[in-house]
C-alpha cells in the first residue's frame, strides 16, 4: 500500500490530470492550510525537480524521502507500519517527536502567511 501510494504521487507528478484532494480550507477560505502544496512538492521531489518541491512547500523533499522509506521497510518487513528503531526501548514514534514536527509545521505555515502577506518586508 504504500509503495502503490508513492508510484501514485510519481505518476500523478507527470500526468497533472489524474484524480486527487483539494484543500477545504483554501477553497472555503482562500487561506491556504498548513499542508497545502505539499502534495505538489511531494510529486516534484519525487521526480527529482528538488527546487522546485522547495519552491512549493519546504517539507515537500522530506514526505518524498519519508514515503520511500516508508514503502522499502512495508515491503521488506511484509506490514504496513514499519517497526522504527529509534531507541533502545521504543519502537513507534512518540509524541515528542510528532509534536515537534506538528510545530515545525505551524511556523512554516505562519512565515509562508507573513511573507504573503507582506511580500516587501
Amino acid at each position: 500500500m504504500p509503495a502503490g501510494f508513492t508510484f501514485y504521487l510519481w505518476l500523478k507528478g507527470g500526468h497533472p490530470l489524474l484524480p486527487g484532494w483539494t484543500c477545504p480550507l483554501r477553497a472555503i477560505t482562500g487561506i491556504p492550510c498548513p499542508t497545502c502544496y505539499v502534495t505538489r512538492a511531494t510529486e516534484l521531489a519525487l521526480r527529482g525537480d528538488l527546487a522546485g518541491s522547495l519552491e512549493q512547500h519546504a517539507f515537500g523533499p522530506l514526505v518524498a524521502a519519508g514515503l520511500i522509506c516508508w514503502s522499502l521497510s512495508a515491503i521488506r518487513q511484509r506490514r504496513l507500519g514499519p517497526r522504527l528503531k529509534l531507541g533502545p526501548a521504543t519502537n513507534r514514534l512518540g509524541p515528542g517527536t510528532l509534536a515537534l514536527a506538528g510545530s515545525a509545521l505551524l511556523a512554516y505555515w505562519l512565515l509562508r502567511l507573513t511573507l504573503q502577506a507582506f511580500p516587501n518586508g
